[in-house]
């Protein structure tokens, strides 16, 4: 496995989970996400989409598109399952 992600030189012990969770993310078979996000639920919070986001930038400016695309998939799946994304009011239906 390669480290891939992009680290400060401090890290928190909780942000080094948050980035062996991203790196077996991109490691694993087609549709074993939701498994291996479920087993780790305890990291699935604002934060860890937040480093979704991060390392999604880091791939995208290494020309790792597909990369990129995929992280940013899974933090917004993430993100609407957290209640982060920010939702679209829907509008009334206009009366006559």
């Amino acid at each position: 496995m390669t480290d891939t992600t992009p680290q400060a030189d401090a890290t928190t012990p909780r942000q080094t989970r948050y980035f062996a969770l991203v790196d077996r993310l991109l490691a694993c078979p087609n549709g074993e996400e939701p498994e291996i996000l479920n087993a780790e639920s305890d990291l699935l919070d604002a934060e860890f989409v937040q480093v979704l986001m991060q390392t999604a930038s880091y791939f995208a400016h290494q020309d790792n598109g597909d990369a990129a695309k995929f992280l940013i998939f899974i933090a917004r799946e993430l993100s609407h399952q957290l209640g982060l994304y920010p939702q679209t009011p829907t509008p009334a239906p206009s009366q006559p």
